[in-house]
Protein backbone atom coordinates (compact mmCIF):
# COMPACT_ATOMS: atom_id res chain seq x y z
CA UNK A 1 0.00 0.00 0.00
CA UNK A 2 1.58 3.22 -0.95
CA UNK A 3 1.39 5.75 2.09
CA UNK A 4 -0.48 8.70 2.16
CA UNK A 5 2.19 11.23 1.56
CA UNK A 6 3.12 9.24 -1.88
CA UNK A 7 -0.90 9.26 -2.75
CA UNK A 8 -0.40 12.97 -1.94
CA UNK A 9 2.05 13.19 -4.83
CA UNK A 10 0.57 11.39 -7.46
CA UNK A 11 -2.68 13.60 -6.93
CA UNK A 12 -3.56 15.25 -10.72
CA UNK A 13 -4.33 18.81 -11.38
CA UNK A 14 -5.32 18.56 -15.52
CA UNK A 15 -4.89 22.48 -15.50
CA UNK A 16 -1.29 22.76 -13.90
CA UNK A 17 -0.48 19.12 -16.13
CA UNK A 18 -1.51 21.00 -19.10
CA UNK A 19 0.89 24.00 -17.63
CA UNK A 20 3.55 21.73 -17.71
CA UNK A 21 3.03 20.57 -21.00
CA UNK A 22 2.79 24.40 -22.69
CA UNK A 23 5.46 25.61 -20.82
CA UNK A 24 8.64 26.79 -23.55
CA UNK A 25 11.77 25.51 -22.90
CA UNK A 26 13.27 28.96 -21.33
CA UNK A 27 10.45 29.01 -18.86
CA UNK A 28 7.79 31.48 -20.88
CA UNK A 29 3.98 30.76 -21.71
CA UNK A 30 2.53 31.24 -25.15
CA UNK A 31 -1.43 32.53 -25.31
CA UNK A 32 -2.32 30.58 -28.31
CA UNK A 33 -2.51 27.33 -29.35
CA UNK A 34 -2.78 27.40 -32.86
CA UNK A 35 -4.18 30.89 -33.01
CA UNK A 36 -6.58 29.43 -30.42
CA UNK A 37 -6.91 30.59 -26.49
CA UNK A 38 -5.03 27.49 -24.93
CA UNK A 39 -7.98 25.66 -22.95
CA UNK A 40 -5.95 24.48 -20.26
CA UNK A 41 -9.41 22.30 -18.52
CA UNK A 42 -9.30 20.04 -22.10
CA UNK A 43 -8.20 17.14 -21.89
CA UNK A 44 -5.93 16.52 -24.94
CA UNK A 45 -5.04 13.73 -26.98
CA UNK A 46 -2.12 11.98 -27.48
CA UNK A 47 -1.08 13.10 -31.20
CA UNK A 48 -2.24 16.88 -29.52
CA UNK A 49 0.42 16.06 -26.80
CA UNK A 50 3.29 15.37 -29.13
CA UNK A 51 2.23 18.47 -31.35
CA UNK A 52 2.63 20.55 -28.45
CA UNK A 53 5.79 18.89 -26.83
CA UNK A 54 7.51 19.54 -31.05
CA UNK A 55 6.83 23.12 -30.16
CA UNK A 56 8.40 23.52 -26.42
CA UNK A 57 11.17 25.68 -28.62
CA UNK A 58 8.80 27.66 -30.31
CA UNK A 59 9.79 31.65 -29.29
CA UNK A 60 6.04 33.24 -28.36
CA UNK A 61 6.33 33.67 -24.71
CA UNK A 62 4.73 36.21 -23.18
CA UNK A 63 3.03 38.54 -20.63
CA UNK A 64 0.10 39.40 -22.96
CA UNK A 65 -3.71 38.56 -21.84
CA UNK A 66 -2.40 36.80 -18.29
CA UNK A 67 0.31 34.54 -19.55
CA UNK A 68 3.01 33.52 -17.26
CA UNK A 69 1.77 34.99 -14.71
CA UNK A 70 -1.32 33.24 -14.74
CA UNK A 71 0.15 29.86 -14.66
CA UNK A 72 3.01 30.79 -12.41
CA UNK A 73 0.14 31.52 -9.62
CA UNK A 74 -2.00 28.58 -10.52
CA UNK A 75 1.40 26.00 -10.60
CA UNK A 76 2.01 27.37 -7.03
CA UNK A 77 -1.39 27.01 -5.70
CA UNK A 78 -1.37 23.18 -7.06
CA UNK A 79 1.95 22.69 -5.49
CA UNK A 80 0.66 23.56 -1.92
CA UNK A 81 -2.61 21.45 -3.12
CA UNK A 82 -0.74 18.17 -4.07
CA UNK A 83 2.74 18.68 -3.37
CA UNK A 84 3.95 18.09 -7.02
CA UNK A 85 7.71 19.53 -7.16
CA UNK A 86 7.12 19.84 -11.09
CA UNK A 87 4.77 22.30 -10.18
CA UNK A 88 7.29 24.23 -8.13
CA UNK A 89 9.88 23.77 -10.41
CA UNK A 90 8.24 24.97 -13.29
CA UNK A 91 6.68 28.16 -11.58
CA UNK A 92 10.26 29.09 -10.86
CA UNK A 93 11.44 28.50 -14.12
CA UNK A 94 8.89 30.81 -15.14
CA UNK A 95 9.98 33.40 -12.28
CA UNK A 96 13.58 33.34 -13.89
CA UNK A 97 11.68 33.92 -17.35
CA UNK A 98 10.30 37.00 -16.05
CA UNK A 99 13.37 38.53 -14.68
CA UNK A 100 15.59 37.42 -17.53
CA UNK A 101 12.90 39.26 -19.60
CA UNK A 102 13.27 42.79 -17.99
CA UNK A 103 14.60 45.52 -19.86
CA UNK A 104 17.52 47.36 -18.63
CA UNK A 105 15.46 50.18 -17.72
CA UNK A 106 12.84 48.58 -15.75
CA UNK A 107 10.20 47.72 -18.42
CA UNK A 108 9.17 44.33 -20.06
CA UNK A 109 8.67 43.47 -23.54
CA UNK A 110 5.05 42.15 -24.13
CA UNK A 111 6.57 38.82 -25.61
CA UNK A 112 10.03 37.29 -25.18
CA UNK A 113 12.33 36.30 -26.57
CA UNK A 114 10.35 37.25 -30.02
CA UNK A 115 11.04 41.27 -29.93
CA UNK A 116 9.45 41.84 -33.43
CA UNK A 117 6.98 44.16 -34.63
CA UNK A 118 5.32 46.12 -31.26
CA UNK A 119 6.32 43.17 -29.09
CA UNK A 120 9.29 44.95 -27.72
CA UNK A 121 7.76 47.96 -26.59
CA UNK A 122 7.42 47.86 -22.70
CA UNK A 123 3.51 47.03 -22.26
CA UNK A 124 0.92 48.15 -19.92
CA UNK A 125 -1.25 47.33 -22.29
CA UNK A 126 -4.14 44.87 -20.38
CA UNK A 127 -2.00 45.55 -17.53
CA UNK A 128 0.74 42.89 -19.10
CA UNK A 129 3.05 44.79 -17.08
CA UNK A 130 1.91 45.20 -14.09
CA UNK A 131 0.90 41.59 -13.41
CA UNK A 132 4.78 40.53 -13.56
CA UNK A 133 5.38 43.64 -11.13
CA UNK A 134 2.52 42.37 -8.74
CA UNK A 135 3.52 38.55 -8.85
CA UNK A 136 7.20 39.59 -8.04
CA UNK A 137 6.40 42.39 -5.18
CA UNK A 138 4.24 39.39 -3.95
CA UNK A 139 7.28 37.18 -3.99
CA UNK A 140 9.36 40.20 -2.41
CA UNK A 141 7.23 39.84 0.27
CA UNK A 142 6.61 35.94 0.67
CA UNK A 143 2.84 36.22 0.14
CA UNK A 144 0.22 35.02 -1.77
CA UNK A 145 1.51 31.54 -2.57
CA UNK A 146 4.74 32.99 -3.30
CA UNK A 147 6.56 31.57 0.15
CA UNK A 148 7.16 28.38 -1.14
CA UNK A 149 9.42 29.91 -3.96
CA UNK A 150 13.34 29.58 -3.79
CA UNK A 151 14.76 32.18 -1.50
CA UNK A 152 17.32 32.69 -3.88
CA UNK A 153 15.04 34.62 -5.74
CA UNK A 154 13.43 37.25 -3.57
CA UNK A 155 16.32 39.61 -4.15
CA UNK A 156 16.56 39.46 -7.56
CA UNK A 157 12.33 39.80 -7.68
CA UNK A 158 12.56 42.72 -5.26
CA UNK A 159 15.64 44.14 -7.63
CA UNK A 160 12.92 43.79 -10.69
CA UNK A 161 10.30 45.69 -8.35
CA UNK A 162 12.45 48.90 -7.89
CA UNK A 163 13.72 48.86 -11.25
CA UNK A 164 10.02 48.68 -12.59
CA UNK A 165 8.52 51.62 -10.21
CA UNK A 166 11.20 53.92 -11.85
CA UNK A 167 10.21 52.81 -15.48
CA UNK A 168 6.64 54.06 -14.14
CA UNK A 169 7.89 56.99 -12.64
CA UNK A 170 9.77 57.76 -16.30
CA UNK A 171 6.77 56.97 -18.56
CA UNK A 172 4.09 58.58 -16.88
CA UNK A 173 2.97 61.54 -19.89
CA UNK A 174 3.57 65.03 -18.58
CA UNK A 175 0.81 67.59 -20.95
CA UNK A 176 1.63 71.29 -20.50
CA UNK A 177 4.19 70.53 -17.39
CA UNK A 178 0.86 68.38 -15.58
CA UNK A 179 1.47 64.77 -15.22
CA UNK A 180 -1.45 62.72 -16.33
CA UNK A 181 -1.27 59.43 -16.68
CA UNK A 182 0.01 56.68 -19.10
CA UNK A 183 0.18 55.25 -22.57
CA UNK A 184 -0.78 51.40 -23.02
CA UNK A 185 2.89 50.84 -24.47
CA UNK A 186 6.29 52.89 -25.10
CA UNK A 187 9.43 52.74 -27.46
CA UNK A 188 11.75 51.24 -24.86
CA UNK A 189 14.64 53.16 -25.85
CA UNK A 190 13.11 56.92 -25.78
CA UNK A 191 10.40 56.24 -23.61
CA UNK A 192 7.89 57.75 -26.17
CA UNK A 193 4.34 56.69 -26.29
CA UNK A 194 4.23 54.31 -29.13
CA UNK A 195 1.59 52.61 -31.56
CA UNK A 196 0.96 48.99 -31.33
CA UNK A 197 -1.74 47.38 -33.28
CA UNK A 198 -3.51 49.58 -35.65
CA UNK A 199 -6.14 50.71 -33.90
CA UNK A 200 -3.88 51.01 -30.17
CA UNK A 201 -2.21 54.49 -30.96
CA UNK A 202 -0.03 56.42 -28.64
CA UNK A 203 -2.88 57.91 -26.56
CA UNK A 204 -3.87 58.65 -22.29
CA UNK A 205 -5.04 55.12 -21.20
CA UNK A 206 -8.31 55.57 -19.08
CA UNK A 207 -8.14 51.67 -18.58
CA UNK A 208 -4.45 50.77 -17.84
CA UNK A 209 -3.53 53.75 -15.94
CA UNK A 210 -5.57 51.80 -13.25
CA UNK A 211 -3.67 49.15 -12.65
CA UNK A 212 -0.71 51.50 -12.55
CA UNK A 213 -1.95 54.07 -10.41
CA UNK A 214 -3.13 50.68 -8.06
CA UNK A 215 0.01 48.61 -8.19
CA UNK A 216 2.12 52.02 -6.85
CA UNK A 217 -0.35 52.05 -4.14
CA UNK A 218 0.50 48.79 -2.61
CA UNK A 219 4.20 50.52 -1.55
CA UNK A 220 4.97 51.05 1.44
CA UNK A 221 6.14 54.50 2.64
CA UNK A 222 6.08 56.06 -0.45
CA UNK A 223 8.18 58.55 -1.92
CA UNK A 224 6.87 62.02 -2.56
CA UNK A 225 7.93 61.50 -6.32
CA UNK A 226 5.19 58.30 -6.04
CA UNK A 227 2.80 60.28 -3.98
CA UNK A 228 2.80 62.85 -6.75
CA UNK A 229 2.74 60.35 -9.73
CA UNK A 230 -0.80 58.89 -7.53
CA UNK A 231 -2.49 61.76 -7.10
CA UNK A 232 -1.70 63.55 -10.32
CA UNK A 233 -3.21 60.15 -12.11
CA UNK A 234 -6.16 60.03 -9.90
CA UNK A 235 -7.06 64.19 -10.66
CA UNK A 236 -6.54 62.98 -14.41
CA UNK A 237 -9.39 60.43 -13.96
CA UNK A 238 -11.77 63.06 -12.22
CA UNK A 239 -11.18 65.65 -14.68
CA UNK A 240 -11.55 62.95 -17.62
CA UNK A 241 -14.85 61.18 -16.48
CA UNK A 242 -17.97 61.93 -19.41
CA UNK A 243 -21.11 62.29 -17.92
CA UNK A 244 -24.63 61.38 -19.10
CA UNK A 245 -23.87 58.68 -21.58
CA UNK A 246 -23.39 54.84 -21.44
CA UNK A 247 -22.29 52.03 -23.99
CA UNK A 248 -24.01 49.48 -24.51
CA UNK A 249 -25.22 46.38 -25.70
CA UNK A 250 -28.22 46.74 -28.25
CA UNK A 251 -29.99 43.47 -30.12
CA UNK A 252 -30.03 43.63 -33.57
CA UNK A 253 -31.25 41.28 -35.78
CA UNK A 254 -29.23 42.11 -39.25
CA UNK A 255 -25.66 42.55 -37.13
CA UNK A 256 -23.20 39.76 -37.61
CA UNK A 257 -23.44 38.77 -33.95
CA UNK A 258 -27.02 39.56 -33.11
CA UNK A 259 -26.04 42.83 -31.38
CA UNK A 260 -23.74 45.89 -31.39
CA UNK A 261 -22.55 48.46 -29.12
CA UNK A 262 -23.42 51.53 -28.60
CA UNK A 263 -23.61 55.06 -26.85
CA UNK A 264 -26.93 55.73 -25.42
CA UNK A 265 -27.88 58.83 -23.36
CA UNK A 266 -28.09 58.30 -19.92
CA UNK A 267 -28.01 60.69 -16.87
CA UNK A 268 -26.94 58.64 -14.02
CA UNK A 269 -24.18 57.39 -15.75
CA UNK A 270 -19.99 58.08 -15.52
CA UNK A 271 -17.43 55.85 -18.04
CA UNK A 272 -14.04 57.04 -18.98
CA UNK A 273 -13.01 56.32 -23.14
CA UNK A 274 -10.09 53.87 -23.27
CA UNK A 275 -7.96 56.63 -24.98
CA UNK A 276 -8.09 60.08 -25.14
CA UNK A 277 -5.67 62.56 -27.15
CA UNK A 278 -2.36 63.73 -25.19
CA UNK A 279 -2.37 67.10 -26.54
CA UNK A 280 -6.17 67.40 -26.22
CA UNK A 281 -7.67 65.28 -23.57
CA UNK A 282 -10.19 64.49 -26.02
CA UNK A 283 -11.55 60.65 -26.32
CA UNK A 284 -11.20 58.75 -29.66
CA UNK A 285 -11.64 55.45 -31.18
CA UNK A 286 -9.97 53.79 -33.99
CA UNK A 287 -10.18 50.67 -36.16
CA UNK A 288 -7.90 48.22 -38.17
CA UNK A 289 -7.68 51.46 -40.73
CA UNK A 290 -5.48 53.11 -38.24
CA UNK A 291 -7.44 56.79 -38.72
CA UNK A 292 -9.01 58.09 -35.75
CA UNK A 293 -12.46 58.76 -35.34
CA UNK A 294 -14.33 60.95 -32.70
CA UNK A 295 -17.40 58.84 -32.35
CA UNK A 296 -17.33 55.15 -31.70
CA UNK A 297 -20.13 54.47 -34.48
CA UNK A 298 -17.77 55.76 -36.91
CA UNK A 299 -15.57 52.73 -36.70
CA UNK A 300 -16.08 49.57 -38.44
CA UNK A 301 -18.18 46.95 -36.57
CA UNK A 302 -15.82 43.82 -35.74
CA UNK A 303 -13.69 46.33 -33.99
CA UNK A 304 -16.68 48.26 -32.46
CA UNK A 305 -18.07 45.48 -30.76
CA UNK A 306 -14.47 43.29 -30.40
CA UNK A 307 -12.75 45.92 -28.41
CA UNK A 308 -13.49 47.88 -24.65
CA UNK A 309 -13.91 51.26 -25.78
CA UNK A 310 -15.66 52.79 -23.11
CA UNK A 311 -15.69 51.31 -19.04
CA UNK A 312 -15.93 52.31 -15.55
CA UNK A 313 -12.61 51.26 -14.56
CA UNK A 314 -11.23 54.00 -12.44
CA UNK A 315 -14.65 54.20 -10.27
CA UNK A 316 -13.58 52.05 -7.54
CA UNK A 317 -10.50 53.53 -7.27
CA UNK A 318 -11.51 57.02 -7.08
CA UNK A 319 -14.44 56.30 -4.97
CA UNK A 320 -12.70 54.15 -2.70
CA UNK A 321 -9.26 53.03 -2.91
CA UNK A 322 -7.52 56.24 -3.13
CA UNK A 323 -9.24 57.81 -0.43
CA UNK A 324 -8.33 54.90 1.84
CA UNK A 325 -4.41 54.81 0.34
CA UNK A 326 -4.87 59.17 0.97
CA UNK A 327 -5.55 58.53 4.27
CA UNK A 328 -2.68 56.14 5.30
CA UNK A 329 -0.34 58.49 3.25
CA UNK A 330 -0.91 62.22 4.16
CA UNK A 331 1.66 65.08 4.55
Amino acid sequence: MLAISSLKLLAQDLVADNMLMFQRDYGGWPKHYHEDKIDYNKVYADVEKATIADESNMNDGTIDNDATTKEIRHLLKAYKINGNKKYLDAAERGIKYLLKAQYKNGGWPQFYPDLSSYRHEITFNDNAMINVMNLLYDLSLQKNELDVVDKSLIGPAATAVKKGVQCILKTQIKVKGKLTVWCAQYDEVNYQPAKARAYELPSLSGEESVGIVEFLMRLPDPSKEIKLAITSAVNWFSDSKITGIDWVHKKDASMPKGFDRVVVKDASSVVWARFYEIDTNEPFFCGRDGIKKKNVADIEYERRTGYAWYGTWPKDLIEKKYPEWLSKNKG
